[in-house]
């Protein structure tokens, strides 16, 4: 199975966090993904890209923070986060290059 380009649109990058360090214990990775992508999509982009079986997707939409720069009112992106809990046996190396 070759990887589509629409699975690099559905998944952006690895987020390497705190959190995300105490979830890949737990056999789980943490990607930020299109705003608009299902768990099906994500899903199906992880196993393509990784050649891995996932068991299960949780999703979040944290909504971006009103901050000032330079003296004017902005606003951040709105992020969707993928926890990504993989099947036993099977594990992503984030800290490497895709």
């Amino acid at each position: 199975m070759s990887a589509k380009p629409e699975h690099y649109d559905v998944i952006r990058k690895p987020i390497i966090t705190e959190k995300s360090t105490m979830a890949s214990e737990n056999n789980a990775v943490v990607f930020q993904v299109a705003i608009d992508a299902t768990k099906p999509q994500v899903k199906e982009a992880i196993e393509a890209l990784f050649d891995v079986k996932v068991k299960a997707v949780n999703t979040t939409i944290t909504k971006g923070k009103v901050k000032r720069f330079r003296g004017q009112m902005g606003r951040r992106n709105d992020v969707k986060k993928a926890y990504v809990t993989l099947e036993e046996g099977n594990t992503i190396d984030v800290s490497t290059g895709l």
